[in-house]
């Protein structure tokens, strides 16, 4: 069996007539979580949602490689089926849709839906609620957290998981985001199979999820990576500011 790998090799992306991304480049090894900084509108969305297979987000050159296979070109539940799993910053509201249908569908039947997870996510009065009517933003987040349990993707991305979420509802997402990455002390390093990106604009979730690599966007392209604390301090010392000017004195 091909390792739980994500190669990404000189992505250049265009929505409509505007090229988002320009020769975007990096790799998450197997049992691996990686993090992805950067200013509102650098790319970022368009990245996870390329890599995904949104047909809105047009590949122009540049390869993406799963599991050792090619899918730049494959449709987007194929993609799922590969192991490939998504959780949006703003999912949208689907009426006529219970949540307890979808994690249903997700979970192949109603007997394998988690309970526990349910209960940990604080979801059971929500199970018989239009998908996302009416939910609140920590509601909306604990729902998109529920669904991607439900699938158990090996690749998850998930799309700044902490905005719009008070303390409480961030510290719940943060420890679920632990335990469906592997990345809890229950789980041995060497024994980790599961692999992350997670868009942040804050870095709150970093209180949580102890991730292994951390890259900073700035207009379409990766301008540096490394340690994703010392990258959050950074930020926080100079903020993106000063990583653009890093970025134009290269």
């Amino acid at each position: 069996m091909k390792k739980n790998e994500l190669i990404v090799e000189d992505l250049h992306v265009n929505v409509g007539e505007k090229e988002i991304l320009s020769g975007v480049s990096f790799n998450i090894p197997e049992g691996e979580t990686h993090i992805l900084f950067g200013p509102n509108g650098c790319g970022k969305t368009t990245l996870l949602m390329t890599l995904m297979g949104f047909p809105k987000y047009k590949i122009s050159s540049g390869r993406i490689i799963y599991k050792g296979v090619d899918i730049t070109e494959m449709p987007m539940h194929e993609r799922a089926k590969l192991g490939m799993g998504i959780s949006f910053q703003k999912p949208p509201v689907v009426k006529g849709v219970l949540l307890k249908k979808i994690i249903s569908i997700l979970a192949e039947g109603e007997k394998n839906i988690d309970q526990k997870m349910i209960e940990e996510l604080n979801m059971k009065n929500y199970l018989y609620r239009d998908l996302n009517e009416g939910f609140s933003g920590g509601e909306i987040k604990r729902s998109e957290m529920l669904q991607l349990a439900h699938q158990r993707p090996d690749l998850l991305m998930m799309d700044e998981p902490e905005s719009g979420v008070d303390i409480e509802n961030l510290k719940v997402l943060g420890n679920v985001a632990q335990t469906l990455l592997q990345r809890t002390l229950e789980v041995k390093i060497k024994d980790r199979k599961k692999i992350g990106l997670i868009i942040t604009h804050t870095g709150y979730i970093l209180d949580y999820v102890n991730a292994d690599k951390a890259y900073i966007m700035i207009d379409g392209q990766l301008t540096c990576s490394g340690n994703a604390m010392e990258i959050f301090k950074e930020i926080q010392t100079k903020g993106f500011k000063g990583c653009f000017l890093c970025q134009t004195q290269k």
